[in-house]
């Protein structure tokens, strides 16, 4: 098995990255503004990628400002299973974001090119905690 692992420090409090990864609102600056999203343990969130597929993510694990646990219920088969998290650690106001992709079955192309687009996803969530707007997917250009 294989994870996908990167680290990010933002400017701000856990508090405020945990909400933005948690809400629609956050959420949708960060990942993708086609989304339902719950922060509830158990509920079933749901991305789109302007017709490009669905992604289901079950909510595992939320512990206030400290972690957040999706399960990979429905999307590209090689997601299916996967795990993600998460982790944040804050210390003199700036925190710290230990992210994973756990649980691939392989290394392949599209592991690859997932484990780029998740550095997007941190670069957007930086952004968007320190400035007030990310890169969600539908503002991409690259």
């Amino acid at each position: 098995m294989a994870n996908i692992e990167h680290m990010q420090t933002v400017n701000v409090p856990a508090s405020t990255v945990y909400e933005a990864l948690t809400t629609a609102k956050g959420l949708s600056e960060v990942w993708t503004n086609e989304l339902v999203v719950n922060d509830q343990i158990g509920c079933i969130n749901e991305f789109f990628f302007g017709g490009k597929g669905l992604t289901k993510m079950r909510v595992d694990e939320l512990v206030t400002d400290k972690r957040i646990l999706w399960q990979c219920v429905d999307s590209d088969p090689e997601w299916i299973g996967t795990t993600i998290s998460f982790d944040l650690e804050e210390k003199n106001g700036k925190t710290s974001i230990i992210f994973r992709q756990m649980n691939w079955k392989e290394v392949s192309t599209f592991y690859r090119i997932c484990n780029y687009n998740w550095a997007i996803f941190l670069y957007s969530l930086k952004q968007y905690c320190e400035e007030g707007e990310g890169i969600p997917y539908h503002k991409r250009k690259f």
